[in-house]
């Protein structure tokens, strides 16, 4: 039987053929060279539509690409992932996001362990309490319908549901929905600012329910809501745990616990219990149509041959330009305002994820991991680093997300945005020669000297390759399908780089020396440190407060 990783090794080197030949080809030429190019790469998924053809591969780089995923075993991978096997080994632990979007009635097992009936039970929790508290039946301590609810929470636990309610809410909500995350007290300060504690709701939410930055504005929140209603406050109080105990510790009702298990990953959560505020702040309806779009999303990733696959292709052509071409960054540009934190949650999902240097085996790393990901809403991000991207001196692979359809703001407005995501993406591919240049400034009658000066600047090397992803409209359909095709694509390519993309231990260390320093800043014993932290130490907790 022939050795799997010689079946890798082959696709690696095939993969890198092309790459190295895409240096000196143009990818705009490439649709000449394959007529059904654009057809082939433009892949239906979910209600989104991916076209991958202004990315640098040929068709030999594309069926490369396949053959590495296959011999690197994102299929066996894949079957893993819905088995509930555990595949975030070094924490012996499934991760069965999956399941949480599920219809009602799935077959969900964790390592054996039956879970769908529980994830049922909580949805349907989450359901009774957002319908209770859009209809007015669940109220205040002092019968108040509740019109606030400030949502706590850092990492997953924030960044999900953030973005969740940002790209749905309606223009005028009946309910306000604020987040807090960061420990600066500037935060939480801001998020209470103007809001009645009687009609406003605090839901906490840590996996643990011991995150530091958490507990700390959960603390806050709670002293508000004693300070104007007192030991009722409590009950304004609400919980999203894997850590039963530790909320009773802090006082919250069991009545008010919206539990998950350690099996869902903070940066996959928004599907559980974690999105239980944006369930309340959207209404339920909004919150299960969002979860259909994420389980669409699973049956294409499950059922759809690689070859037309949308996370696997999205996650090769990240392998193709990462591993390849040797280009460290990727930019993902949202051409909608109401996306434009999808960037800062792709940047947790993909570089928490696979932002390692060794392996899921404890070995070190052979080839490079997760690019950098950075991104802002187009056309913003025009204004502020695409002169990097046309004429900087690295490649930077783009994704565009654009929205066919929008009714609000003014008319003619949407099309304005959508001429500006066509024509980046074209200029990005086709660039524009110096020979072009020189002739429109000497049609302009500049002199020769100025046109030598100024034709260099003027052009554009072309070639930057990019992908595109549309949806017709932002629908939570749209919106769940879209973030559950990262989630897979990040599947995808961890298991091309032979990494476990479900644990995080580089966050441990800087939480550990945090926890270490604290002390020391109010006033504790001194332990030692390099020379520099120990200076701070010493200037920093005699600061003026």
């Amino acid at each position: 039987m022939p050795d799997p990783s010689d079946a890798a090794e082959a696709a690696w080197s095939a993969l890198q053929a092309d790459a190295d030949a895409s240096r000196s080809r143009s990818i705009v030429s490439l649709y000449a060279a394959e007529p059904d190019r654009l057809q082939r790469l433009t892949i239906e998924a979910a209600g989104l539509t991916l076209d991958l053809s202004k990315q640098p591969w040929s068709r030999a780089g594309v069926e490369a690409a396949v053959a590495l995923a296959r011999a690197s075993g994102v299929e066996a991978r894949r079957a893993d992932l819905f088995a509930g096997a555990a595949i975030n080994t070094s924490e012996d632990r499934a991760v069965l996001h999956p399941a949480l979007r599920a219809p009602p009635g799935g077959r969900f097992s964790a390592k054996g362990e039956p879970v769908s009936a529980e994830v049922d039970a909580v949805r349907g929790a989450i359901k009774a309490f957002a319908d209770g508290v859009n209809a007015g039946a669940v109220t205040g301590a002092t019968g108040k319908r509740l019109r606030n609810v400030v949502h706590i929470g850092i990492g997953g636990s924030d960044l999900g549901p953030r973005l969740l309610w940002e790209a749905l809410k309606p223009l005028s909500a009946p309910i306000a929905l604020r987040f807090v995350a960061n420990v600066d007290g500037s935060d939480i300060a801001a998020a209470l600012e103007g809001l009645d504690p009687s009609e406003t709701l605090v839901t906490v939410v840590s996996k643990t329910f011991t995150t530091q930055e958490t507990m700390a504005n959960a603390q806050a929140a709670r002293a508000w809501l004693r300070a104007a209603l007192g030991a009722e406050g409590d009950r304004h109080l609400l919980a999203v745990s894997a850590n039963p105990a530790a909320v009773a510790a802090f006082g919250v009702s069991p009545d008010r616990l919206f539990a998950f298990r350690d099996w869902v990953g903070g940066r996959y959560s928004v599907w559980s219990a974690v999105g239980l505020s944006c369930a309340i702040g959207l209404g339920f309806a909004v919150f299960d149509a969002f979860l259909q779009g994420g389980a669409a999303m699973d049956r294409h990733f499950l059922e759809a041959p690689l070859e037309r696959n949308a996370p696997v292709l999205l996650g090769m052509a990240q392998v193709f330009n990462r591993n390849g071409l040797d280009r460290v960054a990727r930019a993902v540009i949202p051409y909608s305002q109401r996306l434009r934190l999808l960037p800062p949650f792709l940047q947790q999902l993909e570089m928490e994820s696979n932002g390692k240097r060794v392996s899921a085996r404890g070995r070190p790393v052979s080839r490079a991991t997760s690019p950098v990901v950075f991104g802002e809403p187009g056309t913003n991000a025009q204004h502020a680093f695409f002169q990097m991207l046309h004429q900087g001196t690295d490649v930077v692979p783009l994704e565009f997300i654009g929205v066919a359809r929008n009714d609000e703001g003014p008319k003619g407005a949407h099309a304005k945005l959508l001429s500006n995501l066509l024509a980046q993406a074209e200029a990005l591919m086709i660039g524009r020669s110096e020979a072009d240049v020189r002739a429109e400034l000497s049609a302009k009658g500049l002199a020769p000297a100025a046109i030598d000066a100024l034709a260099p600047q003027r052009a554009f090397p072309g070639n930057r390759p990019s992908s595109l992803i549309v949806m017709d409209r932002l629908t939570p359909h749209a919106l769940g399908a879209l973030i559950a095709l990262y989630e897979h694509k990040t599947l995808v390519e961890g298991a091309i780089w032979g990494i476990n993309s479900f644990d995080q231990w580089g966050v441990e260390l800087g939480k550990a020396l945090a926890g270490r320093i604290l002390p020391e800043l109010e006033g504790g014993p001194r332990a030692a440190h390099d020379p520099s932290t120990d200076a701070w130490i010493e200037k920093l907790k005699t600061s003026p407060a």
